[in-house]
């Protein structure tokens, strides 16, 4: 499943901004997929998998 800017920010409860900020300067950050121009999506899973393992490594 492919999720917005908007449903990433509300899942990792953060803004549009830092989910860019994320994708740009964090390489452990899922890159967007770009399905053309002004249109870019991540995968849910992918998403999911990087949130679970900075909550791992916050314990």
């Amino acid at each position: 499943m492919l999720q917005t800017v908007d449903q990433v920010a509300e899942k990792l409860t953060i803004s549009k901004a830092s989910v860019w900020r994320y994708a740009a300067r964090d390489p452990e950050f899922p890159k967007p997929i770009k399905l053309s121009p002004g249109c870019s999506r991540w995968r849910a899973d992918e998403v999911d998998a990087w949130l679970e393992t900075r909550e791992r490594a916050s314990a």
